[in-house]
């Protein structure tokens, strides 16, 4: 069987998941258990891998997931308890009356207020929660839905406290490292160069935001009153990106968090100082076209309602978080966190397929705590927070059985290298066959995967476990950066977010603009297309010049 055969063949479970949820529409809790099949029985029947192994490697994958859905299920508790008490709605109500401007309110809500919640949560609800709030503040709908996801795509990379890198990345390239690059120092460093890719074509993110505002949106549909908030708009990508990138050198899972939470307040301080703000207020066109949207009935319930207490008290459990995470990432206590493991050796008995959480030490762990702390600290009914849990419940279970089988996908693919074929495992011969067809224009080409992954899959975490190890195996093939080949896959996966259909459907449906979903993504394809080339071209520059030599 020819190469170009094999890497068909091998590719086959992914071509299924691009087709059916990206052409025929289905949710990616249907579609991967199908991908799921199609590379068992590929691995089993073409590459003869031994069938206990191919089930072991599913297991993994699904024990692998587990990592995913402990942050996943905390940080969406979190949010939730959040609302239901009403500290949302004075954290909301904290950011409304700064300004009239409206591109700096999209700055302060959708930038600054997204990422800190990127950051903390992540998993789609930074654009669902800045955008009924910009739909209060009287934008259009479907403005405030594409200005919300365009703002969300440099914070995603380190969101939901870095589990795209951290646990995402980590599915997929654990066991293909050398030995002497342990996977923990691996991550740190792909962390080291996405935040630098982000740092630099983060910087035109804010004002491309605003441009898309005014040149759809304005009264004379022009670019060029979105280009008079420029100054102010790189000023709010610095106050982000300055320390989203310090922090990114100190723990890995909080650059979003913190970028955001400084930001934010320096952002809103500014505009009131009138600090490199527009002469002039921009204001929407008096004339809405009809496909606009109008405001949903319940804005003010997604937004949260407000309850009496100080700010300080609404923002404390996401303080105790960032206080939780900064310390232990900085060694408190990170002995005795590590140190409490579960294990399973030898999956099924099969040598070499193995697993390990370490359940104190996950990013997910802080958010739990935070969330009873919540509830106690609001005073909350038992019955309230009970429901606030089954909530949770309900919206992480669809995201669970997708993450089980992507993962379990990968793993499958990824063991397959051990079989009475006498082929190379699944990803290599893909890997293989891109290369030589690509050849070192890669770098080029390797951010638009992202894109692409997240596209189809609605998360970045899940692009990277999806084409993570495909990565990493062309960059040895093609005797590249690994690390930096890595980051441009987090990189294009971020950008990707602002395009994707899980992100669109679920802002889409709290702005109450369901059923444009198409528009939506031809306004914000050319931003994400024209970022992720340049993230490309700076991989070549990266790769070639200026990382010469990065492992």
């Amino acid at each position: 069987m020819g190469l170009f055969v094999q890497a068909f063949l091998a590719a086959l479970p992914l071509l299924a998941t691009i087709v059916l949820i990206g052409g025929f529409l289905w949710p990616a809790q249907k579609a991967m258990p199908i991908a799921w099949a199609l590379a068992a029985l590929l691995a089993a029947v073409v590459w003869q891998v031994d069938l206990v192994r191919v089930l072991a490697s599913g297991m993994q994958g699904a024990l692998i997931a587990l990592d995913i859905l402990v942050i996943l299920f905390g940080a969406v508790l979190v949010l939730n308890i959040m609302q239901s008490s009403g500290a949302m709605g004075v954290i909301n109500k904290g950011l409304q009356g700064v300004t009239a401007d409206r591109r700096v309110q999209v700055l302060i809500i959708a930038y600054a207020f997204g990422a800190f919640i990127e950051g903390a949560a992540g998993f789609g609800t930074p654009a669902a929660l800045a955008a009924p709030l910009l739909i209060g503040l009287g934008f259009p709908p479907l403005a405030a839905a594409v200005v919300a996801l365009i703002c969300n795509s440099t914070p995603v990379s380190f969101g939901a406290v870095g589990t795209p890198i951290m646990v995402g990345l980590r599915a997929a390239v654990d066991g293909l490292l050398p030995a002497e690059m342990p996977i923990a120092d691996f991550l740190v460093y792909v962390g080291h160069w996405v935040a630098l890719l982000h740092f630099l074509i983060g910087l035109l993110v804010p004002l491309i935001a605003v441009m898309v505002l005014t040149r759809y949106y304005g009264k004379s549909r022009s670019v060029k009153e979105g280009l008079q908030a420029a100054p102010f708009a790189l000023f709010s990508a610095l106050a982000f990106l300055v320390p989203y990138f310090i922090t990114s050198r100190i723990a890995p899972e909080l650059p979003s968090v913190i970028g955001g939470i400084i930001s934010l307040p320096v952002i809103i301080l500014a505009s009131r100082a009138g600090f490199m703000t527009p002469k002039s207020p921009w204001e929407f066109d008096e004339k809405w076209e009809s496909g606009w949207g109008k405001p949903p009935e319940t804005v003010e319930e997604n937004a949260g309602k407000e309850a009496p207490m100080s700010l300080f008290l609404a923002w404390l459990p996401y303080v105790v978080i960032g206080l939780i995470l900064v310390a232990t990432r900085m060694g408190v206590g990170q002995d005795v966190l590590r140190g409490v493991t579960l294990s399973w050796s030898g999956i099924f008995g099969v040598p070499g397929i193995n697993y390990t959480m370490m359940p104190l030490w996950l990013p997910g762990t802080p958010f739990v705590l935070a969330a009873f702390l919540a509830a106690f600290m609001y005073r909350m009914k038992f019955e309230r927070v009970m429901t606030d849990f089954s909530k949770t419940f309900k919206r992480v279970g669809p995201a669970a059985v997708a993450l089980v089988f992507a993962v379990g996908v990968v793993r499958i693919m990824m063991n397959s290298g051990v079989n009475l074929s006498g082929y190379e495992g699944m990803i290599l011969v893909m890997s293989r066959f891109t290369a030589d067809v690509v050849g070192g224009a890669w770098p080029l080409v390797a951010p638009f995967i992202g894109v692409a992954g997240a596209f189809i899959s609605g998360s970045n975490t899940v692009s990277n476990i999806l084409f993570g190890g495909f990565q990493y195996s062309i960059a040895s093939l093609l005797g590249i950066s690994h690390v930096i080949t890595a980051a441009l896959q987090v990189v294009g996966g971020a950008l990707g977010n602002m395009i994707c259909v899980h992100n669109l459907v679920a802002v889409a449906a709290v702005a109450g603009v369901l059923g444009l979903e198409g528009k939506m993504i031809r306004i914000n394809l050319a931003p994400c297309l024209i970022l992720t080339f340049l993230a490309g071209l700076l991989g070549l520059l990266l790769i070639y010049v200026i990382g010469a030599g990065v492992f």
